[in-house]
């Protein structure tokens, strides 16, 4: 699968090079990211891949990003794609008032030390043949850190991650655990002091017990840092705990945004509602808080028409095959993107009138 590319260049549709400079973008300070309208398309045999779809979402300083979705909704590719491992079709991200659309390879390799990213299957994310100390050392000696400082940060970082350096510096990845490994990625990722951490489904290949160990280390680390934060997860519950914000994706739109709260406690939209009715609860007679869903997740080689959703939502009319909801604000701070956002446990009347 590869970047959808100009035909009349070769080139990635939508790149651009040279260095942006940090007035390049105006955005409010507290600001850290800004992806605006964002797409990500892919040729594969057959078609084009619509992987991301106009995404728009914003990340201010300090905050953590819960970005939830089923798995093939665009969670992961978003993630890449604002790393720039992946060109963009379209659209720009902004990081701390620099499009890195439009920065050059050395732009790029130097701005990556402020964005890290941890993957979601430890094991493979790490090379095999390298020594632990040499893993996590990997990051300053990119980035140019003096050769004396190095082991000393590294020891430092291993112990903060919960693991002693005199005992794992010397072996290598085979010889340590799932959640081990995990916590070897987020001190690779942590020991050059990014500003930004994406954090790739980073728990979903781990047991319960492990995954909240690492969500804690998490949290510990922003605590302790203050960095910024997106956590990429298909389950709500994983991140309820970790998150300021959360956005929903689905068939790579954004369908819901808002604070944590507002998202758990007052679900507007039938996708988010359905995910968290997914979500195993203490009592098993617990009645579910909105319709359930039908049919499965349309191709994204070939999006329905109008709302992604339309063909599973049980409140859909022909409005909904007809025109593209837009994000709209239902309360302060949160935004729906349907056009019968759900209030409370009632269904919406002019969709209730429809079906």
């Amino acid at each position: 699968m590869t970047a959808e590319t100009s035909p009349e260049t070769g080139e990635p549709t939508g790149s651009a090079t040279g260095t942006a400079t940090a007035g390049d973008t105006a955005v409010s300070d507290d600001v850290l990211l800004s992806v605006n309208d964002l797409v990500q398309r892919f040729r594969v045999p057959g078609g084009v891949v619509n992987a991301v779809a106009g995404v728009s979402v914003e990340l201010k300083r300090g905050r953590t990003l819960g970005l939830v979705g089923e798995s093939g909704c665009g969670k992961s590719t978003l993630a890449r794609a604002i790393l720039q491992l992946t060109t963009p079709t379209s659209g720009s991200v902004v990081f701390d008032g620099q499009d890195l659309t439009k920065l050059s390879k050395d732009g790029l390799r130097t701005m990556r030390r402020r964005i890290q990213m941890v993957f979601q299957d430890p094991i493979s994310a790490l090379n095999p043949r390298r020594k632990i100390k040499d893993i996590v050392a990997e990051g300053l000696v990119i980035s140019g850190t003096p050769t004396a400082e190095i082991g000393p940060r590294v020891a430092d970082m291993l112990r903060k991650v919960g693991l002693d350096p005199d005992f794992v510096s010397e072996r290598r990845p085979h010889q340590f655990s799932g959640g081990q490994c995990q916590r070897i990625a987020i001190a690779r990722a942590m020991v050059v002091n990014p500003d930004l951490l994406i954090c790739d489904e980073p728990v979903a290949s781990l047991d319960v017990s492990v995954q909240a160990q690492v969500l804690d280390l998490l949290d510990e680390m922003k605590g302790s840092t203050g960095v910024s934060m997106i956590f990429v997860a298909h389950d709500l519950a994983v991140v309820r705990n970790i998150s300021d914000e959360v956005a929903v994706m689905y068939l790579g739109t954004i369908c819901e945004t808002g604070d944590t709260a507002a998202i758990y406690d007052s679900p507007a939209h039938p996708y988010t509602r359905a995910l968290l009715d997914a979500v195993p609860a203490p009592d098993p007679g617990a009645s579910h808080s909105g319709p359930a869903l039908k049919g499965e997740i349309p191709s994204p080689m070939r999006p329905p028409s109008g709302c992604r959703f339309r063909t599973r939502c049980p409140l859909a009319t022909d409005r909904c095959a007809e025109e593209v909801p837009q994000l709209r604000e239902v309360a302060p701070g949160h935004r729906v993107a349907c056009h019968f956002p759900l209030v409370g446990d009632d269904v919406p009347k002019e969709a209730a009138a429809a079906g």
